[in-house]
């Protein structure tokens, strides 16, 4: 299975949506990943940097879906909640490493093998982009496909 995974900026939902089809590449700048569970990971990394349970990040339905034109069998756009996002931009080195070791942990108690530097290349990534947007009106999405 693989699956491509793209974070980007963009301005608003509609913004967002209308990428949905062909991915946000010539569009929004991207940072690119694969193979791994998108969905779960925003819950679980929000989780983790929020100090919530896993249950009450998903009361809250995180992660948005802004477009799923195919109703599960294509690609689909996901909004990064506020949350995560501000949580994202305000962590620093120390923060990121450790939250990567806390979710290749969980990862491992779900069967899943996850490389641990890979984790803190992602967590790192994203904290980039999150601080890129800082205050503005823009907004972190991902792109899946």
């Amino acid at each position: 299975m693989s699956i491509v995974i793209k974070f980007f900026v963009a301005p608003d939902h509609e913004a967002a949506a209308a990428v949905a089809e062909g991915g946000p590449d010539g569009v929004f700048e991207s940072l690119t990943f694969g193979n791994f569970d998108v969905e779960e990971a925003l819950i679980e990394w929000e989780s983790i940097l929020a100090g919530r349970s896993f249950e009450e990040v998903l009361d809250d339905d995180v992660p948005e879906t802004v477009a799923d034109p195919d109703e599960g069998e294509g690609p689909l756009v996901l909004a990064v909640s506020r949350t995560l996002q501000a949580a994202l931009s305000a962590a620093d080195a120390h923060r990121l490493a450790e939250v990567s070791q806390l979710w290749v942990a969980e990862r491992a108690a779900e069967g899943e093998g996850f490389d641990p530097e890979i984790a803190v290349w992602i967590l790192r990534g994203l904290a980039n982009v999150a601080r890129a947007v800082g205050e503005g009106d823009e907004s972190l999405y991902c792109w899946v496909a």
